[in-house]
């Protein structure tokens, strides 16, 4: 169990101290690694508090909710712990997560391997994809995934999930796209994303969708690698057959060119700077 006080200790501690950010992506928080210390093993991850307290206990209750639910269903993760912080009179929401090695990030690896390397770890990841929709009708609530190139690390060959926030369970569609914008770390989304509030609440429809999650990771290989695009639309095309078959029909509808992101996310990318790197 996680020291509190040494965790209080260290989201205090200024930039240097804490040790340098681990992802830039950061569309709800920037992840970082301590230096040292009882917590130098582990990825801290801190996000903007509410000023509703039964709304965080009721993220807390959904995020233990959906650790649980993932590790129900069979997808690896490392150990994490969920906590509503005091600070300074406030209680702010902390994500504790055993670090992976940065070395084994998925989508640094992706980028560097040969062809045969990057379908052997689409293979790994569409595995985890494939054992969560297929465990995943046992759970009588609406719950999602994210499933992306930047969520996985691969170690020993083999897949590790590791985004958990937000927790995608309980929440209807339209309470999940109202967390879209509550717990962005970017102040112009919080500002311009309620006036495209129908535009942001879209952005997780994918997560809630066993075939586009799949397709979405075909996307984002074939957006990395587009010389290797056509290797990665038989590598999906054949996957969703062997471990998908439920689903084969809508997956196969988007698999005969690259697929692409929806215009108004890449929009919002390019407004908030984000840049697709691992979201640790």
């Amino acid at each position: 169990m996680t020291d509190l006080d040494a965790l209080r200790d260290v989201i205090r501690a200024d930039s240097d101290a804490r040790g340098k950010p681990i992802s830039k992506l950061g569309y709800f928080c920037t992840p970082f690694q301590p230096k040292s210390g009882p917590l130098a093993d582990r990825v801290i991850k801190v996000y903007r508090g509410l000023s509703n307290p039964a709304a965080l206990d009721r993220l807390k209750v959904c995020h233990d909710d959906y650790v649980g639910a993932l590790l129900k269903a069979g997808v690896p993760l490392p150990e994490t712990e969920f906590h509503l912080l005091d600070i300074d009179g406030a209680r702010i929401p902390v994500i504790v997560q055993e670090a992976l090695p940065i070395p084994s990030l998925m989508r640094p690896l992706m980028q560097t391997g040969t062809q045969v390397e990057t379908l052997a770890m689409m293979e790994a990841a569409g595995d985890v994809i494939a054992t969560f929709w297929n465990n995943a009708d046992q759970f009588d609530t609406r719950i999602g995934f994210h499933p992306s190139i930047r969520n996985f690390a691969i170690i020993d060959g083999k897949a590790v999930f590791f985004d958990t926030f937000p927790p995608l369970i309980h929440y209807t569609r339209e309470e999940m796209g109202r967390m879209l914008l509550l717990f962005s770390e970017k102040r112009l989304m919080r500002i311009v994303g309620p006036f495209l509030q129908k535009k942001v609440t879209g952005i997780q429809d994918e997560w809630y969708s066993a075939p586009e999650t799949l397709v979405g990771l075909v996307g984002s290989a074939c957006r990395l690698r587009p010389d290797d695009a056509e290797a990665y639309l038989d590598w999906g095309r054949d996957f969703v057959a062997r471990r998908m078959p439920r689903w084969q029909e809508e997956a196969l509808a988007e698999l005969n060119e690259p697929p692409r992101l929806p215009g108004y996310w890449t929009t919002f990318r390019k407004i908030l700077g984000l840049q697709g790197e691992p979201n640790v």
